[in-house]
């Protein structure tokens, strides 16, 4: 009986320790359960958006402030579509702001980074 304990005790731990690590690989990878927030679209064109995916994050000065929502191909000019969710809070990007594609990390996953401009 105490072998049949220590048994199910040990399997129970091994399943929660699965779920601790799906929880972080989800966090970690950027595709975590934060998107969905309410908050505004911002378009960006790109001629090379090599390696950016849907769900990727959008920063300003280092911070998440959104994730992209759609890349597409815009036929006229050839040129990529990036379009953007930011969180509502922020509400202080000019319209001069630069957006551009940057890597991070030891995988190399790719995001934007906005460079707010002076306007």
């Amino acid at each position: 009986m105490k072998s049949r304990l220590m048994e199910i005790s040990v399997g129970l731990l091994m399943l929660a320790g699965i779920a601790a690590l799906a929880f972080l690989a989800l966090q970690v990878s950027s595709r975590g359960f934060t998107q969905g927030k309410d908050g505004y679209d911002v378009s960006a064109y790109f001629t090379n958006v090599a390696g950016l995916t849907n769900r990727a994050r959008v920063t300003l000065a280092g911070v998440n402030i959104g994730y992209i929502e759609n890349i597409t191909i815009v036929p006229g000019t050839l040129k990529a579509r990036v379009d953007m969710k930011i969180e509502k809070d922020v509400d202080y990007l000019s319209d001069d702001s630069t957006a551009v594609i940057q890597t991070s990390g030891v995988l190399g996953e790719k995001y934007v980074a906005i460079y707010p401009g002076s306007s």
